[in-house]
């Protein structure tokens, strides 16, 4: 397949420098075309011990564990054991929120696709025994509901840990051991670590960030977030091969390597259908079940991020070409060096042209109805003020609190311009990245009842 022979060639040439480019001290990629894998590396694991990174390096994969949690539950719905549409509480009678009659109507289905509606931020830890998932669910007793249950997507890492204990419920088993059990076990992802115990005999690599803004990435002062958010992606680290490995089960219409079944095809296909649009932020257009899915020219594309404590990944999948490709880093601007790589090879492997990131105009200007936005919007993990000037220029300030305050992230000061409708575009980039955020609803005086940028903050003041 000489265009994947290309693909390889240009990245064993671009890799180390894009890296450079983006201070990101170390990166894996791997990609499946036709058949065949290519696996390249650059950079160093940490730059305290300068270890090399290598093809099989581990690297935590964050939020991409979701889909892998939804894929879980999905074994469970093919077996007759979990209905996705009946309340949590059929399986979870203790399940509680701050919202008695939200929590009664929530449903499997609504947790997988991020659109249950509560807080969901929460990364309280519960202690690292097999009864720390268990023990979460006593966290979320007083969490806020935002909105109705169904209203609107915010992305929910509290939902995917209360999908992670139906899943301990119904198998009579912690997660680690479903995960391992009924996914990485027969999909061959022999290098896949459930938590730091298991990582801590393969060569892993140690997330880098920033301590003061413009400052050098420095390794981070813990590997992982807690345990108890092991569904939604706290813990999980593995080589980009093992992956794509679980990549290939999803395009091959559910079976393993061996051709053994794994996930019915119907749940396959269920996993990629649209469950809810989301706001115009010029990434994904709407969330499946367990899924990011892209609208795109020429053929579909479905994915997932990730990031956890100074690390990220990302997977993009194009079926119809079958073509998947992972990246990961450990720290720096890593949205740059994963946009690069994921555009040229849906490219040049799958025909897919993945649009130009968002970026400001050369001449920005000021949104035309400031006041709508400006407000104090809270989260369980940040403050954001957006103000308004003396020369109607709108500002937002974002103030980390709770754990990413605790875990040394810093604050973000930019200036905001007009991009689509109540979407608007920050001036100073963030990792790398010019992320839109939308602003949603009335809170009945004409303004914007949430800043959303994927979560959906509400306002509390202003």
């Amino acid at each position: 397949m000489p265009e994947l022979e290309e693909i390889d060639a240009w990245l064993r040439h671009r890799l180390a420098g894009l890296l450079a480019e983006n201070q990101v001290p170390g990166a894996a990629v791997a990609v499946h075309a036709g058949g065949r894998t290519i696996e390249v590396a650059a950079g160093t694991l940490s730059t305290a011990t300068g270890v090399e990174a290598t093809p099989g390096s581990l690297f935590q994969i964050g939020s991409i564990t979701k889909v892998l949690t939804a894929t879980l539950a999905m074994q469970l719905a093919d077996e007759g054991l979990l209905d996705l549409d009946a309340p949590v509480r059929d399986r979870l009678p203790a399940f509680r929120i701050g919202d008695e009659r939200a929590a009664r109507r929530i449903t499997p289905r609504q947790l997988m696709c991020h659109v249950a509606g509560f807080e969901g931020d929460v990364f309280t830890d519960t202690g690292k025994g097999d009864d720390c998932v268990e023990r979460f669910l006593d966290v979320l007793h007083e969490v806020p509901q935002l909105f109705e249950p169904g209203e609107m997507f915010s992305y929910n890492n509290a939902g995917y840990c209360v999908l992670g204990r139906i899943i301990e419920v119904v198998r009579g088993k912690p997660f680690d051991a479903c995960l391992r059990d009924h996914l990485l076990t027969p999909l061959g992802m022999t290098h896949a670590a459930c938590d730091p115990y298991e990582a801590i005999v393969h060569r892993t690599a140690v997330g880098h960030v920033q301590r003061t803004p413009g400052g050098p990435y420095e390794p981070t002062p813990v590997w992982a977030l807690a345990r108890s958010n092991a569904p939604a992606g706290s813990m999980l680290a593995m080589p980009p091969r093992d992956l794509l490995a679980f990549a290939r089960m999803h395009l091959a219409g559910g079976t393993g390597p061996d051709g053994a079944r794994v996930l019915s095809a119907r749940s396959v296909a269920e996993m990629r259908r649209p469950q809810v649009r989301l706001p115009d932020f010029d990434q994904g257009t709407a969330w499946g079940l367990g899924w990011e899915l892209f609208d795109r020219p020429g053929a579909a594309v479905f994915g997932h991020d990730g990031s956890t404590v100074g690390q990220a990944a990302c997977l993009r999948v194009a079926p119809e070409r079958d073509v998947a490709v992972v990246v990961v880093a450990n720290g720096g601007r890593t949205r740059p060096v994963f946009a690069e790589i994921t555009g040229r090879v849906l490219d040049e492997l799958g025909g897919v042209e993945l649009p130009a990131p968002p970026a400001p105009g050369p001449a920005p200007v000021p949104p035309a109805n400031a006041a709508r936005y400006a407000g104090t919007y809270t989260s369980s993990t940040c403050e954001t003020e957006v103000t308004v000037d003396g020369a109607g220029r709108l500002w937002l300030s974002r103030t980390p609190v709770g754990i990413t305050a605790d875990l040394d992230e810093v604050p973000y000061r930019t200036e905001l311009a007009a991009w689509r409708d109540d979407v608007l575009i920050p001036l100073e980039p963030e990792r790398g990245a010019h992320a839109p955020i939308a602003f949603l609803g009335d809170n009945g005086t004409g303004r914007a009842l949430y800043l959303h940028d994927g979560r959906a903050d509400r306002r509390t003041s202003g």
